[in-house]
């Protein structure tokens, strides 16, 4: 229960954000994807002190990082973490670049299973139906919604973009049904929030903070 809040938090995070933000990016069956998931998140916040600071400070990158990860043999692999630092050697006066720190993040690591991750990879690929410039909320033509378990692959599900809402809805039919919906309405209302709110919020952010397909 106290994961699933962790993570709520940080989903809540990243949709309160006025500007749309740099993914992390997936290669997955060979293909280089954008991935609407931050699977770094819950490990930094379990290790604060481990999370990278790059120089430059983007309304578009508040988490601070960009992430490469790719699904090998049906596990979810680190391959990369980059910061935006200043480029001092350009004549211009203000000019990005990104810097690999995963060495500084896990030292002395060659192979990087992501087994502190159990969730839903949103995978959004095709054209973009419609712009929101906030978090991750633009709508795109196509989905994959990939479930993983402690790093490892256990199923997939292809989406249109009418299918995928289909989806997200049944999904919080089930989740409704569960002990811990219940669990998280009551610690939401004992915050204050109303029953409205409560199911509202977790209808949008369904597919971000359930773990499984259900």
């Amino acid at each position: 229960m106290l994961k699933l809040f962790t993570l709520l938090l940080v989903v809540l995070s990243l949709n309160i954000f006025a500007t749309a933000q740099y993914p992390d990016n997936l290669i997955y069956n060979g293909e280089n994807y954008s991935l609407h998931t931050n699977p770094l998140e819950g490990y930094f916040k379990e290790h604060p002190e481990k999370k990278p600071k790059g120089e430059v400070v983007s309304t578009a990158l508040w988490r601070g990082y960009i992430a490469t990860f790719e699904i090998d043999n049906n596990e979810l692999i680190l391959k990369d973490v980059v910061v935006e630092i200043s480029d001092k050697s350009s004549n211009k006066s203000f000019n990005v670049i990104r810097k690999t720190v995963k060495n500084d993040v896990f030292p002395n690591s060659k192979r990087i299973l992501v087994d502190w991750f159990s969730g839903l990879l949103i995978i959004p690929y095709g054209k973009m139906v419609e712009y929101v410039h906030m978090g991750y909320a633009s709508s795109y033509k196509n989905y994959i919604i990939v479930e993983i378990e402690k790093g490892v692959l256990k199923k997939e599900k292809k989406f249109n973009t009418k299918e995928y809402e289909v989806f997200k809805e049944k999904q919080f039919i089930e989740f409704k049904k569960t002990d811990e919906y219940k669990k998280l309405k009551e610690d939401f209302k004992k915050k204050g929030s109303s029953d409205e709110f409560i199911d509202s919020f977790l209808k949008i952010n369904i597919i971000s903070y359930t773990t499984k397909i259900l």
